[in-house]
């Protein structure tokens, strides 16, 4: 499967190949609009053509029959056989006119074949003569017209035959130039050829012998039209029917001849269009290389980016969108290497989806912060520094890091903010980020109840390896403190300071091992879901009132 993998590909393929396509569906749409129009012009100049040719053919067969008519007016005395003398005679003397033959019927008449010394026998009176018939002597040079002589008894009583020459009759067509056409045929009504313009066809003899699918159409529509146009492959035949004979005249055109100007014209387009390609082609791959070359230094860099390596900004060589591109790409490095100095401060204790909220505050990329109502979590082991002088270092650490991975695993889970780890304890925070403060500490005491739960887990991974068992107290307080990047411009992590959070401390202290306990102002948040397993009154360094404090049970919901 053909994949893209440069510009250069990408701009050929949605850039060249449509123009290809669009200029080539241009020149195929335009060749046959004009091939057609070409055709029809043909056509009507052929039609016109055909048409003229016939009208001068029927005038030279209607020559003859002027002189025929006038034997009706000679015969029956001496004179009258001097008339038709001259009439043949001058029948004789037509052009075209071959010779003429007469034949009288009467018995006492004899038989009459006009020379141009020759003179006719004893005339006949001839009331009218008969439309002629034509046939067709085995020379093929001429045509014959026979005439019945009727006298006025409507019986007829002689015979003139008028041999026309051919040549004479296709006088017009061979002097006349037509157009786009090779060969112009003579034919009756059956098909045979009386006469042609072309050498090559003279040892055929009827339309259609050879079974050329064209002449059989052609034979067949002539027979039905009196004019029309046949369409072949390679070639087009017009025709036009005879009103004074049963002929047909025809011509044929070779496509080649017709289509001469759009053939012409389809080279020089196929060759300028090539042409303009080839040129597209080389002004994509001199303006494109540069972008090209730009583009691989910004992806070169982007895969030294994506191993970590920063590096040194890319130069900015152009105005253009790829100038405008590297000077972007230098300013997303730079934002990526501030985001990475700031998810360095709290992101490896913080929830992904969490830690990308608080890179959107102001007060997570700066030292200082803003105060705000949170939740304060506070949680640590009980008893634990007698536990860790039963054991070796070695074993304390492992013990304390499988309870920190359990806890931690919890509290990205709930989106706790841990802000430090102090010994065996946990300072962690549950930010509503500018929402309300109630849910998030619904969410705050049952992380600090499932808390209580993986010690259980903890327990028994412990138990496995002949450990003490591990009990854990949790405070919950919600108060007003500042949260933000606290320390130096050299060192900082992102956390929380104020009084709130010494309260949470000092409460946590007041938790037995495997309880939850939650101050006054947690418990209004959260009192109708809950149920409480022990309320009590403590006394808190620095604070000269006693603090009501509840040890949470369960969530009446879960």
């Amino acid at each position: 499967m053909f994949m893209i993998k440069t510009l250069q590909q990408r701009l050929i393929i949605f850039l060249i190949l449509p123009v290809a396509a669009f200029l080539a569906a241009i020149g195929v749409g335009g060749y046959f609009y004009i091939r057609s129009t070409l055709y029809e012009e043909w056509r009507e100049s052929a039609m016109l053509r055909l048409e003229r040719a016939a009208h001068h053919m029927d005038m030279r067969l209607n020559e003859p029959l002027k002189w025929v008519q006038a034997l009706a007016h000679t015969g029956g005395t001496r004179q009258g056989t001097d008339s038709q003398n001259w009439v043949l005679q001058e029948l004789r003397e037509q052009p075209g006119v071959s010779r003429i033959i007469l034949k009288w019927q009467e018995p006492q008449s004899g038989q009459a074949e006009l020379t141009r010394k020759g003179r006719a026998g004893p005339a006949l009176r001839v009331a009218k003569i008969s439309l002629p018939q034509y046939f067709y002597p085995p020379d093929h040079k001429t045509v014959g017209l026979r005439y019945s002589l009727i006298n006025g008894a409507g019986q007829p009583r002689g015979r003139l035959e008028v041999f026309l020459k051919l040549d004479y009759l296709m006088a017009d067509i061979r002097t006349t130039g037509w157009l786009h056409t090779y060969m112009a045929c003579l034919v009756n009504d059956n098909g045979t050829f009386l006469a042609h313009t072309n050498p090559a066809m003279q040892p055929r003899l009827c339309l259609g012998d050879t079974q050329n699918p064209l002449e059989l159409t052609m034979l067949r529509d002539m027979k039905v039209k009196p004019y029309g146009t046949v369409v072949g492959r390679n070639e087009v035949i017009g025709y036009y029917r005879l009103r004074g004979a049963p002929w047909v005249i025809m011509l044929h055109a070779r496509e080649n001849q017709i289509m001469a100007p759009i053939l012409r014209f389809r080279f020089y387009y196929v060759v300028g269009g090539l042409l303009c390609l080839a040129f597209s082609l080389i002004l994509i791959r001199l303006g494109v290389g540069a972008m090209v070359a730009g583009i691989r230094r910004i992806s070169r860099k982007a895969a030294q980016v994506a191993q970590g390596d920063y590096g040194d900004t890319l130069e900015v060589r152009s105005q253009d969108e790829i100038g405008q591109l590297t000077q972007s790409f230098n300013h997303m490095v730079a934002g990526l290497k501030e985001r990475d100095l700031i998810s360095n401060t709290f992101g490896r204790y913080v929830d992904q989806e969490i830690a990308q909220k608080l890179m959107q505050r102001p007060e997570a990329s700066r030292l200082g912060g803003e105060k705000r109502q949170v939740i304060i979590m506070f949680s640590d082991i009980r008893d634990f520094t007698p536990i860790a002088e039963a054991l070796s270092p070695e074993v304390t650490i492992r013990l304390v890091n499988g309870y920190f991975g359990r806890m931690v695993e919890v509290l990205r889970r709930h989106h706790g903010i841990i802000v430090d780890f102090l010994g065996d304890a946990i300072l962690a925070f549950f930010d509503p980020l500018d929402g309300p403060l109630a849910p998030v500490g619904r969410e705050a005491l049952q992380c600090a109840l499932e808390m209580q739960q993986a010690m259980l887990g903890v327990n028994l991974a412990g138990f496995g390896q002949q450990l003490p068992p591990l009990r854990m107290g949790i405070g919950l307080h919600a108060g007003e403190v500042v949260v933000g990047n606290i320390g130096s411009e050299t060192r900082a992590k992102y956390g929380i300071v104020g009084a709130a959070v010494n309260l949470a401390h000092r409460l946590q202290a007041q938790a037995r091992g495997g309880e939850v306990v939650i101050s006054e102002a947690v418990y209004r948040l959260v009192q109708p879901e809950i149920t409480v397993s022990r309320q009590f009154e403590a006394r808190l360094k620095g604070i000269q009132d006693p603090v009501a404090l509840y040890a949470v049970g369960q969530f009446i919901t879960s």
